[in-house]
């Protein structure tokens, strides 16, 4: 039986071992405890827990947040407003933390990223993600400036917040200098390519608003750039970072968070929450502006776009999947680099020999990533459509392959909303449900209600059902071969 008395001794040792282990790959040490936030663990701990409870968020699609812009000051100053955007995400599975804030007290130019070790405060060390800092920059071409991290404020606020509300997260700490749209545009491209469509990842913004403008004239300035955000205006927020306007601190950070969110689709910003200083007791002649939003996208009205370098890509990843399922019955195991094929899209892939069909089965809901959803449709489609018997290795070399890369349907309401070449067809009754492709009518140049009847027949229904009781979904792709 293990005694008792010398417990308290063996987890002390392994604390300082755990603790030594760590600042050998470099734990940048709490530098604000006692200032900026509470430093007795049980205290700022209780504190968080208050202002969490009182932070009331509305309903948003989570599985699309992309990032969370929150205040940096002192807790009981931009606390309570922080608490917004961590309450909205608290609980959500999220692997990784990136946290963008400015740097305040060291001038370089680009970003300093925390590549090794942790962040600690009075509630423990939050180890880094290693791998992913290094990705990013690597993908970037920024590294880390000790000098950036040592005195800086505007991450280590996040961490508290951080280990309360996403505990089972690791963090990679970016500090940007200089204000620099190319700066901007590096980092943003970096997110893009080393981010997997960001689902398991959390962008954290770090910034405060107007700094110490008398109170009625920073609701002005603050509404301008709140109303800048929401509306996405990427161009002219980044014209007054560059000039150096007093509209926010951390706005190099906004903007690449909005320039990656706008890569994944079309991004929405909720505003949270807005206050300044005062509430907190700071000077009521001069303010300084809080603001907590979330970023996120709106699955019904994402414009989803792929590079011609990312449809070959797709249409190599078909070809290499059916070639080793039909030769060695072995599933294509692969990994992009784009962050686009990443994201979950419904697709179809059609495969031709000589020009005719072969073969063509999809997904037209988006039920995974879409370089699994490609490899499992080029797979179905050269051995399950049950129209074909299963390709043979000996037709390999002949087959032609198109990808459709699916919008989510929409229903709706009047058939004279059909349009011949921009839309593909669902119809549904009970449990029968016929697709057509939009490229499908255009080669058998069909008229609107010639589509409409061959998709009630592909459904099994009589022609007319699309005008007794049938449903009809709509959709559009991006056709490629």
């Amino acid at each position: 039986m293990l005694n008792r008395k010398k417990s308290p001794v063996f987890s002390l040792v392994g604390i300082m071992l755990l603790s030594g282990h760590l600042s050998a790959q470099g734990v940048r040490p709490a530098v604000y405890a006692g200032m900026f936030y509470e430093s007795r663990p049980d205290v700022l701990s209780r504190q968080i827990d208050m202002m969490l409870e009182k932070a009331e968020v509305p309903p948003l699609p989570l599985k699309n947040l992309q990032a969370i812009i929150v205040p940096h000051a002192g807790y009981v100053y931009s606390g309570p407003v922080a608490a917004y955007g961590y309450r909205l995400v608290q609980g959500r599975p999220y692997a990784t933390a990136i946290i963008i804030g400015p740097s305040h007290r060291h001038g370089f130019k680009g970003c300093s990223i925390y590549l090794k070790g942790g962040y600690e405060t009075p509630l423990g060390i939050v180890p880094v993600d290693e791998e992913l800092a290094r990705k990013i920059s690597q993908a970037s071409g920024f590294s880390y400036i000790p000098a950036a991290h040592k005195e800086e404020h505007s991450i280590e606020v996040q961490i508290p917040f951080i280990q309360k509300t996403l505990p089972q997260a690791k963090i990679v700490p970016i500090l940007i200098g200089i204000s620099s749209r190319d700066t901007i545009s590096m980092l943003a491209d970096a997110l893009k390519k080393t981010l997997p469509g960001g689902q398991n990842t959390l962008l954290i913004i770090s910034t405060d608003l107007s700094h110490y403008l008398p109170k009625a004239k920073a609701a002005v300035v603050d509404n301008d750039t709140i109303s800048l955000i929401k509306a996405l205006d990427i161009d002219t927020l980044t014209k007054k970072v560059e000039r150096h306007e007093n509209i926010m601190c951390g706005g190099c950070g906004v903007i690449s968070a909005l320039t990656y969110a706008r890569s994944l689709g079309t991004p929405k910003v909720e505003i949270l929450r807005y206050s300044d200083s005062a509430p907190g007791g700071g000077a009521q002649k001069k303010v300084v502006g809080y603001v907590a939003a979330a970023v996120y996208s709106d699955p019904s009205s994402q414009k989803f776009s792929l590079s011609d370098t990312e449809k070959q890509e797709l249409l190599k990843v078909a070809r290499s999947a059916v070639n080793l399922y039909i030769q060695k019955k072995e599933i294509l195991r692969y990994s992009p680099q784009s962050g686009s094929l990443f994201s979950e899209r419904g697709a179809f892939v059609t495969l031709k020999k000589k020009g005719r069909l072969r073969g063509c089965i999809g997904y037209i809901e988006a039920v995974a990533p879409l370089h699994l959803v490609v490899t499992q449709a080029a797979i179905f489609a050269a051995s399950q459509d049950n129209r074909f018997p299963p390709v043979q290795p000996s037709e390999l070399k002949d087959l032609e392959y198109e990808i459709s890369v699916l919008t989510p349907p929409r229903r709706i309401e009047s058939p004279e909303e059909v349009v011949v070449g921009q839309h593909g067809l669902i119809i549904a009754q009970g449990n029968r449900k016929g697709v057509l492709l939009p490229q499908v009518p255009v080669e058998n140049q069909w008229s609107r209600k010639t589509f409409l009847e061959q998709a009630c027949l592909k459904a099994g229904l009589p022609p007319a059902a699309w005008e007794s009781g049938a449903e009809v979904f709509v959709f559009e792709a991006i056709v490629f071969h």
